[in-house]
């Protein structure tokens, strides 16, 4: 297969040419010289573009998915980090399935009111005790050096 310019890329991969362009200025990919005023890609750049949108759709940023390729560009994907990617996904997937199932049951349920229900308020409970939905992070604490 023959070289790609950036439309041709763009258009194959969905990708926008902006996003090509901020990827190769990150480092993610390569072009390999120029078509005029075009970049050109190897035909590799696709696949490379497929790993890409794979650990976006993961959740990954663009810096862990960075470190995910060899200096040569060929993947080199840290299994402990897939595998710690796994584990976060797996609390997303309970905490949203709590909310879920706590909506579905605020949306069907037989009590007066909200505020009666014995199980809407274990839900707020659980939300107060940050126990469901999203904690804010405290700031690290800095140290100062004498």
């Amino acid at each position: 297969m023959r070289d790609l310019d950036i439309t041709e890329v763009a258009q194959r991969s969905g990708v926008p040419a902006s996003t090509l362009r901020f990827y190769e200025e990150k480092g993610l990919i390569v072009s390999i010289g120029r078509r005029g005023l075009r970049r050109l890609f190897d035909p590799g750049v696709l696949e490379r573009l497929a790993l890409i949108a794979l650990g976006r759709a993961a959740g990954f940023s663009l810096d862990e998915i960075a470190l995910m390729f060899a200096s040569d560009g060929r993947p080199r994907i840290d299994r402990q980090l897939l595998a710690a990617k796994a584990k976060e996904l797996d609390r997303t997937i309970r905490t949203l399935s709590a909310m879920r199932d706590g909506l579905r049951h605020a949306a069907a349920c037989p009590a007066p009111t909200h505020m009666e229900c014995p199980t809407f308020r274990r839900i707020l409970r659980a939300a107060a005790s940050g126990a469901i939905g999203a904690r804010r992070k405290t700031a690290p604490q800095r140290f100062r050096s004498s």
